[in-house]
């Protein structure tokens, strides 16, 4: 990662809270059936709720991801912006080759690769509709090393069947469905780094933890690795996205209603249309992904 030079810090008031959480993603998804049975059976995850919106799948009762029936529309081009992928977080390395297991059995054709971040440890599949899927566990934060407001991560080599042979168990295997899981982060496609920082940063009040040669932002609350990135390295120059397949919408956790009070200001002050409820902040990115803002 390279190591910009210190900016100045932001005032309270301009930064989300450190304890913010991502939460549920939602999927615009063609083929339900193909996709309900790819995050149950491959992912491991349960069905929640369902209603004419299209169902919740989770663990232990917590949604992670909502699959939105949208027959009709298109799958969007490689080098569109949206989603790069869903970062699914597990609590243990069993946990984590339990569920690496199962998506490699269910089509190791969708197997898109694995690395050591030295943060964490993250194994990359692709879902039957085209959407990233990141399954991956957190080292402890006290081997993290910051240089400064950024955190040091790499992409070293982290060999699949070595990690299922060192972590995974039956019983892992067995309590699949009920150990606990997440989202930890997001990472989408945009279309330009700079943009994407304006938003992200300036406006919306995470704060930059790494970059990549100018090719991809990282950021969080509260000094997590990265609660959402973004990058061009498919889809540098794109424009706002079409109404197609893949993401529907991300949702940020806040702990109280004066945090999405905040970001509503910052987001008008920027100029930035939003629709508040009063219990709820939505709003689109420059590149039309939908984001919504809730306790």
């Amino acid at each position: 990662m390279t190591t910009p030079a210190p900016v100045p810090a932001a005032s309270a008031q301009d930064l989300l809270p450190a304890d913010l959480s991502m939460g549920t993603v939602m999927l615009k998804v063609g083929n339900m059936n193909l996709m309900l049975d790819y995050y149950e059976r491959a992912i491991g995850l349960v069905p929640i709720s369902e209603s004419l919106g299209g169902v919740f799948l989770g663990r232990n009762g917590l949604p992670i991801i909502h699959l939105s029936p949208a027959a009709g529309l298109q799958i969007p081009g490689r080098g569109e912006a949206g989603l790069f992928h869903t970062a699914i977080l597990f609590e243990s390395r069993a946990d984590l080759a339990a569920a690496i297991a199962t998506a490699a059995r269910y089509d190791p054709r969708l197997f898109a690769g694995s690395a050591d971040h030295l943060v964490s440890e993250a194994f990359y599949f692709t879902d039957p509709e085209g959407n990233g899927v990141e399954l991956y566990f957190d080292k402890p934060r006290s081997t993290w090393e910051w240089q400064g407001s950024r955190v040091v991560m790499d992409s070293l080599p982290l060999p699949p069947q070595a990690y299922l042979n060192a972590n995974l168990t039956e019983q892992a295997l067995d309590g699949q469905h009920e150990s606990a899981a997440g989202i930890g982060h997001v990472h989408l496609q945009v279309g330009d780094i700079p943009t994407a920082h304006r938003f992200y940063v300036e406006t919306l009040g995470f704060e930059q933890t790494a970059g990549w040669h100018g090719q991809a932002l990282f950021v969080s609350a509260g000094k997590y690795h990265h609660h959402m990135a973004m990058n061009v390295w498919n889809s540098r120059g794109a424009g706002p996205r079409k109404d197609t397949l893949g993401l529907g919408e991300v949702l940020i956790h806040v702990p109280a209603h004066d945090d999405i009070l905040a970001a509503a200001d910052r987001l008008k002050a920027a100029g930035i249309a939003t629709h508040h409820t009063g219990l709820e902040l939505r709003f689109e990115d420059p590149w039309r992904n939908s984001i919504r803002m809730a306790l």
